[in-house]
């Protein structure tokens, strides 16, 4: 049996064009609406296998359906297609188990891929998000090779500070935590340029919150 998919977005091209397409490849499309609440409603009573929700809608966003989803235990995979490029909005996607992460330029294109995936319970949260924010599921591996003292100084690069603050916050000297950096870019396979740690830590402070 076809699984049942319900769509949900105020843009009703959008709606067309993935319906055009879902049905195209003969997918069981059972519903459409256009604001948040309308769709909770649905997927309360439907309960569809799948549910396809723009991330901004009048009512309800997309995030605070899922919310709704998780907290009574619903069984709908949900994917996310969205306009935003923030990298908190994607790790809030993560924790609440969002089954599809789409960009809504990319949304057309890679929509087939990732039902097929979520079909097969494997969450697709696509390349071009991660590119965009600048995030790879790698980098949480990668601080496991830092000491304590190294993360701890990340952290306050994240923040802003300077060598010579970070040594007086940890009571070290400005050469010490240089010698500290110096280090820190070698594990982590940065350009040797002035700079590049500063601006990995930027694209990647989620890591240290």
């Amino acid at each position: 049996m076809k699984q049942s998919i319900f769509i949900a977005d105020d843009h009703p091209i959008l709606i067309k064009g993935l319906n055009d397409l879902l049905i195209e490849k003969k997918m069981n499309v059972i519903g459409f609406a256009s604001d948040g609440q309308s769709a909770l409603n649905f997927i309360f009573k439907y309960k569809p296998d799948i549910a396809i929700l723009d991330v901004e809608m009048p009512n309800l966003t997309g995030i605070e359906i899922a919310e709704e989803c998780k907290k009574n235990n619903f069984c709908t995979k949900i994917i996310l297609i969205t306009l935003h490029k923030e990298i908190d909005l994607y790790l809030k996607a993560k924790k609440l188990n969002i089954y599809g992460y789409l960009l809504k330029e990319f949304a057309l294109e890679e929509i087939e891929t990732c039902i097929n995936s979520v079909k097969n319970g494997i969450p697709y949260f696509s390349k071009n998000v991660k590119d965009y924010i600048g995030f790879t599921d790698e980098n949480n591996s990668i601080l496991k090779k830092l000491t304590l003292a190294e993360k701890r100084i990340l952290k306050l690069i994240s923040q802003h500070k300077t060598s010579k603050e970070i040594g007086h916050i940890l009571f070290s000297s400005p050469r010490t935590i240089e010698k500290h950096r110096s280090k820190i870019i070698t594990k982590l396979n940065l350009s040797q340029k002035s700079g590049s740690l500063y601006k990995w830590v930027q694209k990647n402070k989620h890591l240290f919150n």
